[in-house]
């Protein structure tokens, strides 16, 4: 294997609007170029550093003018090399049509310095009504280099079955152009690093012999990047689980006078549930500021604005459903503080108590998680002769769940035209996270217990970040067969 370093270059193409620098911005990890919805956005040919390796190989993104009038610009390349067709292009396109004179040299540009191709195409839109394709193709054909088709704009996740058949219908309708060598599904806005691993693999399978070594060099630096994020967002998701179950709030002592005894007697008192009550919402204020933090790290781990947390765990709430014996309402709103979308409640939680906007948030969960009986939500434990609270065993297990669906929607949170995109964390996701727990029943039992035991509890916060890495693993599987 050679150690020589190489430069490798992709050129980003597409017809005007396809979506070129929302995906550039996805693969590069930050905000490049200028995003918005109309033609020729980008009127330059820029080029962004992807990858670098120690021994000086390098890989380069150009993104560059999307084609508009595709039969007048095929035209004139294929005119290039008389003296007729650089007077058009030299004298009258240059000072005349200046976009059109960029895309002529954008194009020069990828035919001479490009390694591969990489064309970008709308995939709401059925093949057969894409009228610019043929002659686009004849353009790609003029470029002579392998040309990689990629699916954009393709909605929000869907079982893996649905995107493969929306993927293989254009691959049928793509066999007809010699230069495709692949078509691949790489969404700007809803992506995961898995369909990155795809595209990376694949695309290097068509770089020039000479360079395989160098570009060998440049995808396992991108697997160790990818593979030490997703270890530390485990790590980061393991240890908010684990804080979680070793959290307790004392219950207030009880002051003892004779008049609270004797209205105890008569069943006038309801100070102790309401000092529970009150100790269960200090709880859940605690554990909502934690998820808050977790999604902010999670973010900015993946290149991504951490004010953007609350935007990532609505989306998860809106399609999270929690499987507690309780009405919807309840359920609702405790689904709300699992997935960390009931924010700002620490601002109304006061020294003495709760305000009444709190108080009522706090009021309505506290009674979601009981109404089925106290042993679901929160134990009660007494050490010492003081009471605590502390949540239950099947309330972790659902916080897992939560916190895998979480850790789904920042990895699927393309950059798209900035930092806001919808459509992530799609309903179906929670059943395969529900069934890769599910699997891990047996280590489970038995291990929120240790986690509040000092003598267990740094075993056992390893062993919960094992668990949320498997089943985070498990459920990129399912979503994603074949490639993780």
């Amino acid at each position: 294997m050679s150690d020589t370093p190489v430069p490798i270059q992709f050129a980003l193409i597409s017809h005007t609007n396809n979506g070129k620098t929302t995906l550039a911005r996805t693969l590069v990890g930050v905000d490049v170029g200028e995003v918005r919805d109309a033609a020729h956005v980008t009127i330059f040919a820029e080029s962004h550093l992807l990858l670098k390796t120690n021994e000086g190989d390098t890989l380069q993104l150009w993104d560059t003018p999307g084609f508009g009038d595709s039969v007048r610009l095929f035209k004139r390349l294929a005119m290039s090399g008389n003296p007729i067709g650089w007077f058009l292009r030299e004298v009258l396109d240059r000072y005349r049509d200046r976009p059109f004179w960029l895309s002529q040299q954008a194009l020069r540009t990828a035919r001479d310095e490009a390694d591969v191709v990489l064309y970008l195409v709308n995939s709401s839109e059925h093949p057969r009504d894409a009228g610019y394709m043929p002659a686009e193709m004849r353009i790609l054909e003029w470029l002579g280099k392998p040309v990689v088709v990629l699916l954009n704009q393709l909605g929000p996740p869907r079982p893996a079955h649905d995107e493969q058949e929306e993927q293989t219908r254009w691959k049928q309708h793509l066999d007809q152009y010699k230069i495709v060598r692949d078509v691949l599904a790489l969404d700007a806005f809803a992506r995961c690093w898995v369909h990155e691993r795809v595209f990376y693999e694949a695309v290097g399978k068509l770089v020039d012999e000479s360079k395989r070594a160098g570009y060998a060099r440049l995808f396992a630096l991108w697997e160790a990047n990818n593979r030490a994020r997703f270890e530390e967002a485990m790590r980061i998701t393991g240890a908010q689980l684990a804080g979680a179950a070793r959290d307790s709030e004392p219950v207030e002592a009880d002051e003892k006078t004779f008049l609270k005894s004797a209205m105890k007697v008569v069943g006038l008192g309801k100070n102790d549930q309401q000092r529970q009550d009150r100790a269960m919402g200090v709880l859940i204020d605690r554990l909502n500021q934690n998820i808050a933090t977790t999604t902010g790290r999670l973010l900015a781990l993946h290149k991504l604005d951490p004010s953007e947390a609350p935007k990532i765990n609505a989306r998860v709430s809106k399609n999270f459903t929690v499987r507690a014996p309780v009405d919807r309402a309840q359920a609702g709103l405790l689904g709300a503080v699992v997935s960390g979308a009931a924010t700002g409640l620490s601002a109304d939680l006061m020294a003495g108590g709760l305000t009444f906007g709190a108080g009522a948030l706090l009021g309505g969960v506290v009674g979601a998680l009981t109404a089925a009986g106290a042993a679901w939500g929160f134990n009660t434990s007494t050490d010492r002769n003081r009471t605590t609270m502390q949540f239950a065993d099947d309330f972790l297990q659902t916080l897992l769940v939560g916190s895998i669906l979480r850790y789904l929607a920042v990895a699927h949170f393309g950059r798209g035209r900035g930092n806001f995109v919808e459509g992530e964390a799609p309903a179906f996701w929670q059943a395969e996270v529900e069934s890769a727990v599910a699997r891990e029943a047996g280590k489970l039992a038995g291990l929120w217990q240790a986690l509040r035991e000092e003598g267990e509890a740094g075993k056992a916060a390893a062993d919960v970040e094992a668990i949320a890495t498997t089943v985070a693993r498990a459920t990129l599987a399912k979503l994603y067969p074949g490639p993780a």
